[in-house]
């Protein structure tokens, strides 16, 4: 998988506030458009056939870290556009001390970004912010998660939520991740929405 040094820019920010401010500009995702992406968070529960056995494709996406996927609900229209909320359960780097089992509210999701607002508990700690654009050979995937309550009054709260919650480890840890997620697209993705788009089943194997 790729690897931080892949990146064009990877930063970990606090704000004036007491937030943390998780920062990702990705190389190139090579062969993938933004329409396949936006395809993929449509689609990204049941599974798929890889070398020959059926694998969630959640966990196809981070072979390591990703555990589950389900849609908790769907958007007005019936899709898992803005008003839908997934569920996720996942853990960086496979460490059970950064396991992350949330509720993401989507607020946007279309060719050019996907927002969504986590929620723990029926709190949102957190916004997630994605932005693609279409380049030569693929797509520019920029991302960044801000963790905390916003405003400078909730500063000194943040201070302790981030350092019981989202230490500056886990966010880096996060980084690693997300990188290596994206990364992986690179090598499904285009077949799996190539197939849907013919109506065939994709069979995808290692040599991929």
């Amino acid at each position: 998988m790729k690897d931080l040094a892949s990146t064009e820019e990877a930063r970990v920010d606090v704000l004036d506030d007491g937030r943390l401010h998780l920062s990702l500009r990705h190389d190139v995702v090579h062969g993938v458009t933004p329409e396949m992406i936006v395809w993929w968070f449509h689609n990204v529960e049941g599974d798929v056939a890889f070398e020959g056995v059926p694998v969630a494709k959640y966990r196809l996406w981070h072979p390591r870290d990703h555990v589950s996927f389900r849609y908790v609900r769907r958007a007005p229209d019936g899709g898992a556009g803005p008003g839908s909320v997934y569920h996720i359960v996942e853990a960086f780097g496979r460490n059970p001390a950064y396991l992350l089992d949330v509720d993401l509210h989507v607020k946007r999701l279309d060719e050019g970004g996907f927002v969504h607002l986590p929620r723990l508990h029926g709190l949102r700690l957190a916004r997630a912010d994605y932005a693609f654009e279409r380049v030569r050979g693929g797509t520019r995937y920029v991302n960044a998660i801000t963790f905390g309550l916003e405003g400078r009054v909730f500063r000194p709260l943040n201070d302790r939520l981030v350092r019981a919650v989202f230490p500056e480890a886990r966010g880096r840890a996060w980084l690693l991740h997300n990188v290596e997620e994206v990364g992986n697209w690179e090598r499904f993705l285009p077949e799996l929405f190539a197939a849907a788009r013919a109506g065939r089943e994709a069979r995808l194997s290692a040599a991929a």
